[in-house]
């Protein structure tokens, strides 16, 4: 009679470090995921902010705008508005005159104001110009300037080759590629993101010419 001798089953091998690996992996796979959306929140919010400068940019040039045409004789003293990105223009005192302001006094005063309001952008500063095109043409006869906010960029890269696009100063020659304008020296300063706009001269007091004589002003209803 033969005994049943029992089978020592050999125990199994585990494998070992394999869910570590996976794990590893898992966390450097979720941490690029949440990497990407951060780059992309971030860009967002960076544009974002660009909207936001801009619609403030347009808005302060509305209200320059806006002061101008409460000038009356904005249009007689034009290049009293012209003032460059450094310029500090002081307000002129003229409120305890018993004959008001003059119009170059308004002017300065509210230049003066104006670009105190510019620098609640960061870094904030403007440059009113007389464009190229009517800078050839009599100081009486010239109809609009041209106005450049500029303001601190969010840009990593300042040189970035798609800021040609959108910069006011490049024009497109007869082969397609990019060069200066004829208004190239009233670029954006470095490392700034500008909003460039034109704006009509609408004043009260309008010149005219009689004969061969000197300008004069009208002024309806004065």
């Amino acid at each position: 009679m033969h005994r049943l001798t029992p089978m020592h089953t050999p125990n199994p091998q585990h494998q070992r470090g394999i869910t570590l690996i996976e794990s590893l992996i898992a966390i450097v796979i979720a941490g690029l995921g949440i990497l990407g959306i951060v780059g992309v929140q971030m860009r967002t919010l960076s544009d974002t902010q660009t909207t936001v400068r801009r619609a403030q940019a347009i808005r302060l040039i509305e209200d320059l705008s806006e002061r101008m045409k409460v000038n009356p004789n904005a249009q007689a003293v034009l290049s009293s508005y012209v003032s460059d990105f450094s310029d500090e223009p002081t307000p002129g005192n003229c409120a305890s005159s018993t004959t008001g302001c003059t119009q170059a006094q308004q002017a300065a005063y509210d230049l003066a104001v104006w670009k105190k309001n510019v620098k609640t952008l960061p870094l904030g500063q403007a440059k009113i110009f007389v464009p190229p095109a009517e800078s050839a043409v009599d100081a009486t006869g010239r109809r609009q300037i041209g106005v450049m906010i500029a303001w601190r960029e969010n840009e990593r890269d300042s040189g970035a080759s798609y800021k040609n696009d959108i910069d006011a100063t490049k024009v497109r020659n007869t082969s397609g590629a990019l060069q200066d304008g004829a208004g190239s020296a009233n670029a954006c300063p470095a490392d700034r993101t500008c909003h460039l706009q034109y704006i009509a001269v609408s004043a009260r007091c309008a010149p005219y010419k009689p004969g061969t004589g000197a300008a004069q002003y009208f002024c309806p209803g004065a």
